[in-house]
């Protein structure tokens, strides 16, 4: 009879090699997906070389959609100054209320999500406030807080409150259960089933709704530089608007668009250095 170490021995077979062309139908998705992405970035430059073409063949009407060269003069005759001023005015309100929004929505959020009685409190509320529009705060902030920046960086912070909130309470709620049965069964304590397995196993939720957040702080900051304000990109929309200047508006506009995308990205970096641990596939239709 053979002894269990031959056993094994025996039963051990090499891998089968890979084949180059598996090998190559492995790395074609990424190469293609590579492709895809700059598609993506060239597809925004090429609507504007399109838009450019149809306003300078008259096409469309050059006082509603001006050309993005028309844009682009506008910004440049404002001067570097005053645009980065505008654009730092923006940044820093968006900025405060955002990490005033999301860091009460992360710790009341918790709260809900680990006691049902904290949820069933505070749930009926927050659906009703969440259901109010962003401009209806605004005379309400303006009577309670003037005309200074708490308003403006109040109803930010309220844009930003309910996704982040959201979400931590779904992601809590939405761990497998048999995660937790392990947590039990190894007598954790609870902020050792809180800080090893209900926040991890809920992070990817989170960090969606903080993004998601992130992006409505950038929207309510229009609606908040409304407030009485002299400087910030809402207030060149407002300018733009009563002046009757398309090119100031969409300037306005562009220049949100691009610091949006730049504050997705830089926190779609972070998402991804943080949840570097997760065993996720992303889902292609090039994969074989």
């Amino acid at each position: 009879m053979a002894a269990p170490e031959q056993t094994l021995a025996l039963e051990v077979r090499d891998p089968p090699p890979i084949s180059t062309r598996e090998t190559g139908s492995r790395k074609r998705p990424h190469g293609t997906l590579r492709w895809w992405r700059y598609a993506g970035f060239a597809l925004p430059v090429a609507f504007l070389a399109a838009i450019e073409a149809l306003v300078r063949t008259s096409v469309l009407p050059m006082h509603l959609v001006p050309a993005p060269s028309a844009i682009m003069q506008t910004l440049w005759d404002l001067g570097g100054a005053r645009v980065a001023r505008h654009i730092g005015a923006s940044v820093a309100r968006v900025y405060a209320g955002f990490a005033l929004g999301a860091g009460l929505a992360l710790l009341i959020g918790a709260a809900m999500g680990l006691s049902r009685r904290v949820d069933a409190l505070l749930d009926p509320t927050f659906q009703a406030l969440r259901a109010i529009p962003s401009l209806a705060w605004v005379p309400i902030l303006l009577l309670w807080m003037g005309i200074d920046e708490a308003p403006k960086i109040t109803l930010i912070a309220i844009g930003a409150f309910f996704p982040v909130q959201l979400s931590v309470v779904a992601g809590i709620h939405g761990v497998d259960r048999k995660l937790i049965e392990f947590g039990e069964l190894h007598r954790l304590t609870a902020r050792a089933m809180f800080t090893r397995i209900l926040l991890p196993a809920s992070m990817p939720q989170i960090f969606t709704g903080l993004r998601t957040g992130l992006s409505l702080a950038w929207m309510f900051m229009v609606a908040a530089e409304l407030i009485a304000a002299t400087r910030g990109l809402g207030y060149l929309l407002s300018d733009g608007r009563e002046t009757g200047r398309p090119d100031l508006v969409f300037g306005a506009i562009l220049l949100l668009a691009l610091l949006g995308k730049l504050s997705d990205g830089a926190f779609k970096l972070i998402e991804r250095r943080v949840l570097s641990w997760r065993d996720a596939r992303h889902v292609s239709g090039d994969t074989p």
